[in-house]
């Protein structure tokens, strides 16, 4: 039987997040992204659901690359306005039990002590259901504001990540013994000061002495994600993820970056499925496949090209609007790369559009095809999507036993992989700091 596929909800607290210019559509709710009642509701929907987790993706600059302006990406609310996603969490682990919170945040601006700080309290109000998506961070205008003079090369933001997660792997990990905490009431002892550690980091990046300030949560370390499919990207994930957002629309392009990085796991001593695969999927569904396609159509009507090509020229640094449709930018031409943008038709992530049986036909082909465990769910429309995707993918995937039809006890990582694997295994080079006191 194929293994169970596992779902989490793409989201950003935005108005604007993948489906550029669909704010307008009539059935989309994602101007109330600023209103807490809106994410309160939708993660109930999302447990509803049976979903792994919500994933907040996050950008703290602004595509600017586009007609050399800020302009297009302002107007038409291309991941601006953003707020931040740390602060929605707990009131949505507040109304729900089970539900996830994969939240994203960079490396390069803020430092780690005071994230590690973050983390645990995240992880102690929600039990457990936390994870944190570690991205490195690219933008210009980000740099800027965050007043970085010298903006780091690609391969450099990845070691210097490298050694953030070390700093918080000691405090998370080492810093406090399992039994330090005593609550001793009759000897009025709290805390055992013996069995809390200074870490005494000293990096080329951070000097951290410690210790932690935070008391060992449930996970200790959150369930780390990872996003980037560059070469240091995935030698980055083989190294530390639990969780990897894979690029690609195909069998072949999933496939090969599922077995690169579960290759690269085994030169860390790491057991290759310890870390799960994702694939992003939009899906476009009805009951009828007539009724899927009037769904597509009526999305394509609101369909910003404009928006499109200013996330482009944010993610890639190619501002289109200096080029003629015969220029070409590596193996394809700028024609091609316009037409294909004012088209909603899978370009970042596989598509999928028809009736139930359909679209759970082509993401159990992905699953068994391709060796991922599961998908990162894009919404066209809030909370549409993920409504018409529960009522209607999610009976037919149960009835196939590829999705959960309840949740398990426990923490997000015994969720992915097995009831008594709250902490990250032995084989996680995290695990290396856990005796720090003998160490340092």
């Amino acid at each position: 039987m194929t293994k169970e596929i596992h779902i989490n909800a793409f989201e950003k607290n935005c108005v604007g997040h993948i489906a550029h210019g669909l704010w307008r559509h009539p059935e989309n709710q994602r101007h109330r992204y600023t209103d807490l009642n809106y994410w309160t509701e939708l993660a109930q929907l999302l447990e509803k659901g049976k979903f792994d987790a919500l994933f907040l993706a996050d950008v703290v600059g602004i595509y600017d690359v586009y007609r050399q302006s800020r302009d297009t990406a302002v107007r038409e609310a291309v991941q601006i306005p953003v707020n931040d996603p740390l602060m929605l969490i707990s009131a949505m682990a507040y109304v729900t039990k089970h539900l996830a919170f994969a939240v994203t945040f960079s490396t390069t601006y803020e430092h780690p002590y005071g994230h590690a700080r973050r983390m645990s309290t995240l992880d102690h109000l929600t039990k457990g259901r936390i994870a944190w998506n570690v991205v490195t961070s690219h933008l210009p205008s980000a740099h800027k504001n965050f007043g970085i003079k010298k903006i780091l090369e690609h391969d450099e933001r990845y070691d210097l990540a490298d050694e953030y997660l070390e700093v918080c792997y000691k405090l998370w990990e080492g810093s406090w013994e399992d039994n330090a905490v005593i609550r001793d009431i009759e000897n009025n002892i709290y805390t055992d000061p013996s069995k809390v550690h200074e870490i005494n980091h000293s990096g080329k990046y951070f000097e951290v002495p410690g210790p932690h300030l935070c008391e060992p949560s449930p996970q200790r370390t959150p369930v780390i994600y990872q996003a980037g499919m560059s070469e240091r990207g995935r030698e980055f994930a083989a190294k530390h993820a639990e969780t990897v957002f894979l690029g690609g629309t195909d069998v072949e392009t999933l496939k090969f970056f599922v077995d690169d990085i579960r290759k690269r796991a085994k030169k860390y001593g790491r057991n290759p499925d310890h870390i799960k695969m994702f694939a992003g999927i939009c899906v476009i569904v009805g009951k009828t496949h007539d009724e899927a396609m009037e769904k597509l159509n009526s999305f394509q009507k609101y369909w910003s090209l404009e928006g499109h090509l200013a996330h482009y020229g944010g993610g890639t640094g190619y501002d289109l609007s200096k080029y003629s449709s015969n220029d070409y930018i590596g193996s394809i031409s700028v024609g091609e790369i316009i037409n294909n943008m004012s088209k909603l038709d899978g370009k970042w992530f596989k598509l999928s559009v028809g009736t139930p049986k359909k679209v759970a036909d082509e993401m159990q082909y992905l699953v068994e095809e391709a060796g991922i465990d599961g998908f990162n769910l894009v919404q066209y429309v809030s909370p549409g999507t993920f409504v018409d995707f529960i009522e209607l993918v999610v009976p037919e995937l149960q009835k196939r036993g590829l999705y959960r039809v309840d949740y398990e006890e426990g923490t997000y990582r015994e969720k992915l992989f097995g009831k008594g694997n709250y902490r990250l295994p032995d084989d996680h080079i995290a695990a290396r700091y856990r005796n720090i006191s003998s160490n340092v």
